[in-house]
């Protein structure tokens, strides 16, 4: 049982790393854990080949290790779906985040809801995964039929618990795109 739980918290703890990429009108460094950059002919992180600082809330500075990053860099966050356009001033890649519109906080605050159901799918095919242990322990005769109801009863309870957390989850991070 706490198998299946642990996998269930996984994938909250998934969503949540997921929503720390999703821009919520300040400048987080994790907006860009997704962009890889192309160095020395490998796709790599944009932290392992550069230093990422949030002079304020609105801009993030990237100032790579090798000065000749910073054209390579400025190209893969353009290629980004982070719907920002970078400057360099030769040694850094500057980032001035715009406030976001109405239309933009809508457009997130779908691809979050979508995230969102794509956890809770998870939770519920690991709900499926336990439940088809128990019915073919009951099946083999390893446990009875009580125990069976009983451990199905556990694990729906969990996943109830585990889906109102991504729901309140989903709740919050709306609520802070939605804020202005």
């Amino acid at each position: 049982m706490t198998d299946y739980e642990e996998k269930m918290q996984k994938a909250i703890d998934a969503l949540v790393a997921e929503f720390g990429t999703i821009r919520a009108g300040r400048a987080n460094p994790h907006m860009l854990d997704k962009i890889r950059v192309d160095y020395y002919g490998t796709p790599s992180n944009l932290q392992g080949v550069a230093n990422i600082a949030i002079p304020d809330a609105r801009t993030i500075t990237i100032t790579p290790w090798e000065a000749k990053m910073v054209k390579d860099i400025e190209k893969a966050i353009i290629a980004s779906d982070l719907g920002v356009t970078p400057n360099n001033d030769g040694k850094s890649v500057i980032i001035n985040l715009p406030e976001l519109t109405e239309e933009r906080r809508k457009e997130l605050s779908k691809d979050v809801k979508k995230k969102g159901e794509e956890a809770k799918v998870k939770v519920r095919n690991i709900r499926r995964d336990a439940n088809d242990a128990v019915k073919k322990q009951a099946k083999a005769g390893e446990v009875s039929e009580d125990v069976q109801k009983d451990t199905e009863d556990k694990i729906q309870k969990a996943t109830d618990k585990f889906i109102a957390e991504i729901d309140t989850k989903v709740e919050a991070k709306i609520k802070d795109l939605m804020t202005v």
